[in-house]
């Protein structure tokens, strides 16, 4: 078992390395989109060639090859469903990740339960001619059991016919932080109000800033999350510092 109300200096998989199975009750994460990784002449390109344009992620350049990112969300993701029953997985379809989410979809499709598109309002403008801006993003939910089923039975705490599977969220923004890629507290809590009860412990293993860690402790749920940012990890820590709640 591992220390709750504690965000780990670590990558993710050496945390879950020491997680019973089931320790957790719901994940909430939004892994690296592989941003940085371009297409040229019909190839994917290096790490080299793209390395100048890495300013995404403090501490990771976030152009990982596309056959080593597949592996990644395959290797996390088992990891996830075996000590959790639920995981929300929030990623945007970008060059760099596009083959790797439909790739995840179909791998576990017997785990996935569901798909919410975030609208976050506004789409950043496309940097190449007959490119469409991403406006949206996804949320996948995978479950560690009966996911054949749209039905969300013991994890359920919305009234049939009041939570529809586009969210109209803004998106998250941070001042102090390397960090730019930023859940925003108000998809956390949407999930947190209608999938988790007070006590419940919820895991971030991409924690960045620790928004997930931030609301689940202001809503009364335990909190884990990784991160290998260390500067990250401090904001994290300073933004819990300030509102830490005790817990039950």
């Amino acid at each position: 078992m591992i220390e709750k109300n504690r965000i780990y200096n670590e990558s993710c998989l050496d945390t879950l390395k020491r997680m019973e199975d089931k320790e957790v009750d719901v994940v909430i994460t939004s892994p690296p989109y592989n941003m940085n990784l371009r297409i040229r002449n019909g190839k994917y390109c290096s790490r080299q060639i793209t390395e100048e344009f890495s300013t995404k992620y403090d501490g990771f350049n976030d152009n990982i090859p596309i056959d080593e990112y597949n592996s990644f969300h395959t290797e996390v993701l088992k990891e996830l469903l075996r000590v959790s029953h639920l995981v929300f997985y929030n990623i945007q379809i970008v060059t760099g990740s596009k083959r790797s989410v439909f790739k995840m979809i179909g791998e576990f499709s017997e785990q996935l339960k569901d798909i919410v598109v975030w609208d976050k309002g506004w789409g950043q403008p496309a940097m190449q001619v007959g490119v469409m801006n991403r406006q949206s993003e996804l949320v996948l939910i995978f479950a560690d059991k009966n996911a054949i089923s749209r039905q969300f039975k013991s994890f359920c705490h919305f009234d049939r016919g009041t939570l529809s599977d586009v969210w109209q969220i803004k998106r998250g923004r941070t001042k102090d932080s390397k960090n730019k890629a930023v859940m925003p507290d108000e998809l956390v809590d949407k999930i947190l109000v209608n999938f988790t009860e007070e006590g419940d412990v919820v895991y971030d293993p991409f924690c960045g800033t620790g928004t997930t860690a931030f609301v689940a402790n202001q809503r009364g749920r335990q909190y884990v999350g990784s991160e290998i940012s260390s500067e990250l990890i401090a904001t994290a820590n300073r933004r819990l510092r300030e509102v830490q709640k005790p817990l039950i």
